[in-house]
């Protein structure tokens, strides 16, 4: 695995000196200094774990697929996997940028928000269309004589229309939850989460994987209902996370109390609590103050929520392996329990 990153780095590496230098973009001298360290700060500071499934998944697919069973990649198919990686942590990392900013958050990955760091501000909105708009030229140099890049280029534009659209839902919920906390339901955290999560993080990978083997996404669109499933699940995970998670650990300060999120935690919340309950929810759920926000985690605590997400994540991941072990295809269930080993019981 440390092998396997490092390649992944390398073509990192490769990917941001072609950006930095590629005629599409009219860049000055102090342009492409600031993009460059815009590049570094905000796209392989993350765990990579979208972008490395796409190798992990190929291989996968490619061994068993194969004839000759343990047959390693190709130089040529190590690159173009790691290429379409990165597109995946190029739009992470735009999403985040925004995601940021519109959240009002302080930290990320154990550091500053990009749009917190002096000097940066509000331009980290347009850096943000930066990053969204190196993916299609990463595509367009490194697949347009593929024969599925027309397909790439759908699926891409597919995810990001289903991501913008969850990350719009959430928006517009928490601006609605501001009047009625009782708008916040399981059905409505859903959406957004499938949305918002389950499409680039789960789906994504194991779709661009599939299309190099040369398959027809049409085919499998049972392995795409169980990866929006795990996406779901993940999404979950966050919420708890968020709040009972180690900040050293996950690498930011949980704000969704603060930030008046429809959480998985406060829909269960409004699902147990009784009427004395509901009112301190009512009363303290979205507001800035730290005393605010200890009385919601204490709520939580006196529900008994975390012993509710265990059973949660229990029955979720047992679901989740009935459906992989009744998936007609032996590769594609290789991929699927590996992205569901990653997540189980996760910690970050």
């Amino acid at each position: 695995m440390a092998e396997l990153k490092k390649e992944f780095l390398n073509v990192y590496s490769v990917l941001k000196k072609e950006l930095l230098h590629d005629p599409a973009f009219s860049l000055t001298e102090d342009s492409r200094n600031w993009v460059e360290r815009m590049l570094d700060y905000n796209v392989p500071g993350g765990k990579l774990n979208r972008g490395l499934s796409v190798v992990d998944s190929y291989k996968l697919l490619k061994e068993l697929s194969s004839s000759k069973k343990g047959a390693q990649l190709t130089e040529s198919e190590i690159f173009h996997s790691s290429v379409l990686g990165w597109c995946i942590e190029w739009l992470q990392a735009c999403a985040l940028v925004l995601d940021d900013i519109m959240d009002s958050s302080h930290t990320r990955r154990g550091q500053m928000c990009w749009y917190k760091l002096p000097k940066v501000g509000m331009i980290a909105i347009n850096d943000g269309l930066i990053l969204r708009n190196h993916v299609p030229r990463i595509l367009k140099k490194h697949f347009r004589s593929k024969p599925y890049y027309l397909e790439l280029l759908d699926l891409f534009h597919e995810v990001e229309c289903q991501t913008v659209g969850g990350q719009m839902i959430d928006l517009i919920t928490t601006l609605v939850g501001e009047i009625d906390l009782s708008e916040y339901s399981l059905p409505t955290h859903r959406q957004i989460t499938v949305s918002k999560t389950s499409y680039y993080s789960f789906y994504l990978p194991v779709a661009c994987a599939l299309l190099m083997t040369g398959e027809k996404l049409e085919s499998h669109s049972g392995m795409k209902d169980i990866l929006i499933e795990m996406g779901s699940y993940f999404q979950v995970q966050d919420d708890y996370l968020d709040c009972f998670g180690d900040p050293e650990v996950i690498g930011k300060i949980g704000s969704d109390i603060e930030d008046f999120k429809c959480t998985w935690l406060v829909v269960k919340a409004l699902e147990l609590c009784n009427e004395e309950q509901k009112k301190i929810l009512y009363d303290n759920y979205g507001k800035k103050d730290p005393e605010s926000v200890a009385r919601v985690k204490d709520l939580y605590k006196t529900l008994k929520l975390q012993d509710v997400f265990e059973e949660y994540e229990k029955k979720t991941h047992e679901k989740l392996n009935k459906s992989i072990d009744a998936y007609p295809s032996k590769a594609v269930q290789a991929v699927l329990q590996s992205f569901l080993a990653k997540i189980h019981r996760r910690l970050k």
